[in-house]
C-alpha cells in the first residue's frame, strides 16, 4: 500500500515558495538537537516543509536579535517549540479568547472602580507571596510529535482562569491546588465557551459560580481535547460568588485591581510571529489586530531600573516560552489591548 502524503496548505507551499530547493546544511546539527529537544517527528515527505518554515523563523530570529544589540528593541526572542509553524497554521490553532461573547454570561459580574484615596504600589509581584501557581501548557507535545492538530488547543482562556482561580484559592485558604482546564473546556459550553475552539475567563468562572466549584487538575487532568463531561460533585475543591471586571482599557484601575485582589485574567492580541517568539526583555510591539485574541493571566506590574514600567504576564505556553513562561510587557498604552478584557474572581 503506498504511503499517504501529507497536505500542505497555502500557507506552507508560500514559505516553499520562498525558500531555496537546497536547506541550509550549515544547520543540519541545529534543526536535529532542536526536533529531539521538543520531541518533534513527522510524517514522510513533510519534513523538508516543516524544517523550511523552521529556518525562515530561525532567520527572522537572529535578524531581530541583532538589530536589539544595536538598541532598536527593547526585548529579544528565540527559537521554541512553536518553530516549525507558519503565522497562518499558529494563529489559527492557538487563537483562543472569544470576548464578543462575554456580555451572554456575565452572571454575577462587578464593575471595579479605584479608589480616588487609596495609593497603588510602586510595584506588585505575586509570585513572591506564592499567589502563582508554576507555568502550565496548552500545547501537548507527547514526543514523538507528529504535525498533527490535536497537539494544539484553543484552550488559553481555561488556563487563565484557572490561573486566576488557583491565586484565588491560596488567597482565601492558604492552600496551593491546581485546578482543572479540562473540566472547563469538557463541561462549560452551556457558558458558551467552545472547548478547544475558544472561550472566555469570565465565563468559566460563571461555570463555577452556577455549578458550585471546579475539579482538581490531580481528580480531572488534561488532555488537550474536548470530551464527554466527567465533572464529579463530591471532588469539588473551589467556589465562588462571581467576578469583576475592570473597566475596558484603564491600566491605571488594571494595575489597582491586581493590587487589591490578585492576579487578573486579561485579553491580549497577539497574532504577530515576534510575540510567539518572545524570550526576553520588555515586549514593546503592538501586537497587530483590534480585537483580543488570546488569555493570559497579569500576576503584578515593576519599573525597571531605566524607569520603563512593564506589567508581569503569566501565559500557558510552557516555560519553554519567553522568561521561563512570563512576557514583560510595556506599560502606559494599553499596548495589545491588555486591560480591554480584565477579570478576576471574588
Amino acid at each position: 500500500m503506498a504511503k499517504m502524503m501529507p497536505f500542505l496548505g497555502p500557507s506552507v507551499l508560500v514559505v516553499l515558495l520562498r525558500v531555496s530547493a537546497a536547506l541550509d546544511p550549515a544547520l543540519d546539527t541545529a534543526w536535529e538537537d532542536w526536533k529531539s529537544l521538543h520531541g518533534k517527528a513527522y510524517l514522510e515527505g513533510e519534513e523538508f516543509s516543516r524544517r523550511a518554515i523552521w529556518e525562515e523563523n530561525l532567520r527572522m530570529i537572529e535578524q531581530h536579535n541583532w538589530e536589539a544589540s544595536q538598541g532598536k528593541h527593547t526585548y529579544r526572542l528565540g527559537m521554541n517549540h512553536f518553530g516549525d509553524l507558519t503565522d497562518e497554521e499558529f494563529n489559527q490553532r492557538t487563537s483562543c479568547l472569544l470576548p464578543d461573547q462575554v456580555e451572554q454570561a456575565v452572571g454575577n459580574m462587578s464593575w471595579f472602580h479605584d479608589s480616588a484615596t487609596e495609593e497603588v504600589p510602586e510595584s506588585v509581584d505575586w509570585r513572591k507571596e506564592g499567589y502563582v501557581s508554576p507555568v502550565k501548557s496548552q500545547v501537548i507535545f507527547s514526543p514523538p510529535f507528529y504535525f498533527l492538530p490535536q497537539g494544539l488547543c484553543g484552550s488559553c482562556w481555561a488556563f487563565s482562569a484557572t490561573g486566576a482561580l488557583e491565586s484565588f484559592h491560596f488567597k482565601t485558604t492558604r492552600q496551593r491546588v491546581s485546578f482543572s482546564e479540562q473540566n472547563l473546556l469538557d463541561c462549560s459550553w452551556d457558558q458558551v465557551n467552545r472547548g478547544c475552539q475558544g472561550g472566555h475567563p469570565a465565563q468559566a468562572f460563571e461555570y463555577v459560580r452556577q455549578n458550585g466549584g471546579l475539579s482538581s487538575e490531580q481528580d480531572y487532568p488534561y488532555r488537550g481535547k474536548v470530551g464527554r463531561c466527567r465533572r464529579n460533585a463530591r471532588k469539588i475543591r473551589i467556589k465562588i460568588s462571581g467576578f469583576g471586571r475592570v473597566q475596558s482599557g484603564n491600566e491605571k484601575e488594571l494595575a489597582y485591581a491586581v493590587a487589591k485582589f490578585g492576579p487578573v485574567s486579561v485579553g491580549i492580541n497577539f497574532n504577530k510571529r515576534k510575540f510567539r517568539y518572545y524570550k526576553s526583555g520588555i515586549f514593546s510591539r503592538d501586537c497587530g489586530r483590534d480585537k483580543s485574541g488570546h488569555a493570559v493571566l497579569v500576576v503584578g506590574y515593576k519599573t525597571d531600573n531605566n524607569g520603563n514600567g512593564y506589567w508581569i504576564v503569566k501565559n500557558s505556553y510552557s516555560r519553554n516560552w519567553g522568561i521561563n513562561g512570563y512576557l514583560h510587557l510595556k506599560i502606559g498604552s494599553n499596548l495589545c489591548g491588555i486591560a480591554n478584557n480584565a477579570f478576576y474572581p471574588v
